[in-house]
């Protein structure tokens, strides 16, 4: 491996926004674990597949301790992975909330407890937020409530870990194209396009895109990037 190779770690990479970040950081050289329930197979040997799911303790620890046995350290983390549940709050059940919030947030923390020794100096920490998690949706309240509270595990990690050089940050990404989005009638899909300002979906690569450059920038930490097509410009973030 090369001096300006990275040892990447993307939860679920198997898919959608997550595999587009993948195929991006093999493409530049770099080796990836792919964390997943279900992992794509892969003969590339820069890629390392991984079963587990982070909610599951055990499984994580010991996905974690096969990344360190081959490759000797991880420098970039995204946790990607996600699950949606939806209904209204008079109806949601109860399991799905927890589930919801264990998989978008209790294991995004999992995670991050797992790595953290074995990040160096320099390292990156990435989240994978949702513009739901800033502006509500009806029906929405599981991931909505996720998605906010990893945004403020990312600025309170990200004052945590400044003093070791170990930068955290929150990309937000849009509505994107992905296999979900892809079933959507025309109809609902004309209504989602109306709503941004750039007038369509994003791709997942368009995100891949942002969250590399988000790995490699050396002075952010505890910063929230929008890739949404301008959707959140229409009523901001907090401050």
């Amino acid at each position: 491996m090369s001096n300006s190779a990275k040892v990447w770690l993307v939860t679920g990479g198997s898919r959608g926004i997550g595999r587009a970040i993948v195929e991006k950081a093999l493409a530049g050289g770099n080796r990836v674990a792919v964390l997943a329930r279900s992992p794509n197979k892969s003969n590339n040997e820069k890629q390392l597949n991984l079963i587990a799911d982070v909610s599951d303790e055990a499984q994580l620890t010991a996905a974690i301790e096969q990344i360190i046995s081959q490759w000797g350290r991880i420098d970039i983390v995204v946790n990607n992975a996600g699950l949606h549940r939806g209904g209204k709050a008079s109806r949601l059940d109860l399991e799905d909330w927890e589930a919801v919030l264990q998989t978008n947030l209790t294991g995004a923390l999992q995670v991050i407890r797992a790595t953290e020794s074995h990040l160096e100096r320099g390292a990156s920490i990435i989240n994978i937020g949702a513009v739901v998690g800033f502006r509500g949706f009806p029906g929405d309240a599981a991931y909505a409530s996720s998605k906010a509270g990893l945004a403020g595990l990312t600025r309170a990690l990200a004052i945590e870990f400044a003093s070791r050089d170990i930068r955290v940050n929150l990309v937000i990404p849009g509505l994107v194209l992905t296999d979900m989005t892809s079933g959507l009638s025309e109809k609902a899909m004309d209504s989602m396009r109306a709503m941004i300002p750039l007038g369509r979906l994003g791709t997942a690569m368009e995100i891949a895109d942002v969250v590399h450059s988000v790995a490699s920038a050396t002075y952010m930490t505890g910063a929230f990037i929008p890739v949404d097509g301008g959707l959140m410009s229409t009523f901001g973030l907090p401050g």
